[in-house]
This record gives C-alpha cells, structure tokens and sequence, in this order.
C-alpha cells in the first residue's frame, strides 16, 4: 500500500516538476490541468476499481488475442517455418519481422474497415467532446489527441484542414499525444510479444493508451501552454477522412499502410541500432581509457546512463527500489531504441523472474507505452510538416519541449497504473 501512495505523490509531483520548465508558468490554465488530471483519475477508478469495467477490459483483451491468432494464418501462408515462433513445429527460432511486425499489416487493415463502417468516426468524436469539454481544449487538438489513442501519425490526416492554422501550442498537444500513446497496430505487437509471459497485457496497454491520451494534454497544456486564439476553440470537429467505396477497397488501403509502417520500423530500427552501437563503441573506448587511468571498471553505453537519469523517475512513480533500476533500464532503453528492443527485454526479464515486486512489471508496461523515443521526434516533426509546411518551423521549434512533454506523460500513466495497483482488482490477478 505504501508504494500505492508513493505513485499518487510522484503523480502531482511530475505535474510540478512540468510545471517548473514552462515555457510560460503564468499562462497555463488551470481547468486544462484539473480536467485532465479528472479525466485520468475517472478513468482509472473505472479500469481498476469498478469490476464490470475491468472484466470488460478482460474480454477486449481476450478479444484482442484471439484476432492476433487470425492474423497469424496470412503470416504461415506467406511465410511458412519463417512465420512459426519459437516452440512451435518447424520452428527455426524468433524472428522479428516475419512473426511479429508482420501482423501490423493485418491490423491497420481492421483499423481502416472500422473507420469505413463508422465505428471509428463516431468513438473519436466521442472522446474528442469529452476533452473538449473537461480541458477546454480547441476541437481539432481534441480531436487529434482522440485519433491517437487509436492510430499512429495517420491521426495527424483527421485534422488536415486546420493545422496550417493552429498555433504552437496545439501543435505541441498534436506532438506530445502522437508520442506518448501508440497505435492499435503496434499494440497488437506489443501483445504478441509478451503475451506468454504477462497475463491480459492486452487489458493494461489499451487502458495505458486511454490513459495517455488526457495526460500528454496536461504535460503539453504545463510546458507549452496556450497563449493564443485557437481557430476551433469551443467548436466541435469531425474528423477529416476518405471514405473508401467498399470493404474491399478500404481493407487493400489499410493493408497497404501497414506495409508501409512495417517497412518504415524496419527500416528504423536498422539504422537507429546501427548508430546507437556506434556511440557505445565510442563510450566503450572511452571506459577503457578510464579504467587504465584511474581503475575505474565500468563498461559505459547511451542506454546505461539514460538508465540513472530515469533511476529516481521510476521511484517517483511507485516503482519498489529493489527493482528501480532494472525499470530504469528500460526506459533507456526505449529513449534511444524504441519501444520495440524494450518491451522485447520486459518479457526476457518476465521469462527470467528478474523483478523482485510483481507491481514492477506492471508499471513499467505502462511508462514504456508509447512513441517515446529520439526516432519518433523526426516522424512526427516529418509527418505533421508534409500535411503543412508552412507550420515547419513552429514544429521544429515545439518538438524537443513535445517529447519532454510525452515522456512525463508515460510516467504520469504508470503512476496512475501504481496508483490503484492492488490484487483486487482482476486485471492485477
């Protein structure tokens, strides 16, 4: 219970320390922060504490699963022993691409059929109403920040009219929330990965996403906030979107983008370890000639110091010392790698029964839930410019203060997590 109450102090202190390292500490408006900080703690009453939601959660996360097994049969066909994963028959070990970031494809083509029928539309104007209101939030940010509980950079295209027109402060919000949630895609992943080893993990990082979403509007609304006239505060937006003609057509243009995300992670995650090698290299020259001057024996890596900088984050979030580092490690490990190698090592510490607190675990599936890693500052900065250039340099301006925004907003998420965590409620069972 004490870690509990550790969690619910690190949460108003992580909103302080935003807080301390506002562009503008006078101008930030308090109903943003207590709405959001509302929102948080409603829907954390209502995961974690309210049974039937919590087992309505259970049934999405079995929902989930069993859609991951369906999309496993396109990867066998395609891909035979290579799609087979590690003890299956005619298995030849894990392999990244073909048995998991293949079932994105699968899963951005559900996506784009949801949003062909209606279902999509009508959830995002929901939850847009719903920030607009509690955050007093402009319509098209709230309706952004909705998209991306679901999507990825594609929920930049549901606002396309109105971004060359937002001001630096929306355009923080669009940022922080792009990079502190994930996409239903890349969720899926996520739940292949680790669901051997962490029970209804799908259950933690749907409700880790829903929580992000009104988080990354208080960490951006603390360290940017608004100074201007938004174009559609007050205003309700419906999302902007190319009906497809027919299922068909909407499941090839789905399938088609996920191709393209598959390609782009591969593609990333090529270069990005590549040079994030190199620089250990570099530090590793760098602890040797330290050890043969002083005998000092400490072998240094970009991911090793990250790893003391989140050190007393993972404390303040409720994390128990005798695991903190191992967290911290972690979320290092995700600054610079991705989430992908990260959530990777959570199962082989999982499979290892490395954690000495089973509510370790759990908090960290939530701080590592999202987009919050050095790669994600040049897709998102890319991504929203190619929809509006002309907003180039205010995004390029934003960008740095937007990840430190999402960043604090992961672990405002796993405080939450910490929070109610208690083996009363089944989704901790």
């Amino acid at each position: 219970m004490i870690y509990n109450l550790v969690s619910f102090v690190g949460f108003g202190v992580l909103m302080l320390l935003a807080w301390g390292l506002s562009a503008q500490r006078r101008a930030v408006r308090l109903r943003t922060v207590l709405g959001g900080v509302a929102i948080q703690l409603v829907f954390g009453v209502l995961v974690f504490v309210v049974p039937w939601v919590s087992r309505g959660f259970l049934l999405l996360s079995d929902l989930v699963v069993k859609v991951l097994d369906a999309a496993k049969a396109g990867n066998a066909f395609c891909f035979g022993p290579l799609a087979a994963g590690p003890g299956a028959e005619g298995s030849i070990g894990f392999i990244l691409v073909f048995q998991g970031l293949t079932l994105i494809v699968f899963f951005a083509a559900l996506m784009e059929l949801l949003y062909n029928v209606g279902v999509m539309p009508f959830i995002l104007k929901c939850f847009s109403r719903l920030f607009s209101r509690m955050m007093d939030t402009s319509g098209a940010e709230s309706l952004c920040v909705s998209s991306n509980i679901f999507v990825g950079i594609e929920a930049a295209t549901t606002i396309r009219p109105y971004i060359e027109r937002m001001t630096a402060s929306e355009l923080c919000t669009i940022l922080t929330a792009g990079m502190a949630t994930i996409a239903s895609s890349m969720l899926a992943f996520y739940v292949f990965t680790l669901r051997a080893t962490f029970p209804n993990i799908a259950a933690h990082l749907m409700s880790a996403s829903l929580l992000s979403a009104p988080a990354a509007i208080v960490m951006s609304k603390l360290l940017f906030p608004e100074q201007g006239q938004p174009e559609t505060l007050g205003l309700h937006v419906d999302p902007h979107y190319d009906k497809d003609r027919n299922f068909l057509e909407a499941m090839l243009y789905g399938a088609n983008s996920g191709g393209r995300l598959v390609l782009g992670v591969v593609v990333m995650l090529l270069a990005l370890l590549g040079m994030v090698e190199l620089v250990n290299i570099a530090l590793g020259v760098i602890s040797t000639g330290l050890a043969n001057i002083f005998g000092i024996q400490y072998e240094l890596t970009l991911q090793g110091i990250l790893s003391y900088v989140f050190y007393p984050f993972t404390l303040l979030i409720g994390v128990p010392p005798a695991d903190a580092f191992t967290v911290a490690g972690l979320l290092g490990e995700r600054a610079v790698l991705t989430e992908i190698p990260a959530y990777q090592h959570l199962n082989e510490l999982l499979a290892a029964g490395a954690f000495h607190h089973p509510r370790s675990p759990v908090i960290a599936s939530y701080a590592l839930c999202g987009f919050t890693h050095v790669a994600s500052i040049a897709i998102f900065v890319g991504g929203i410019s190619a929809l509006a250039p002309s907003q180039t340099k205010n995004l390029t301006r934003v960008a740095f203060r937007a990840f430190l925004a999402a960043t604090l907003a992961c672990l405002m998420t796993a405080a939450v997590a910490g929070m109610f965590y208690g083996r009363a409620c089944i989704l901790f069972q």
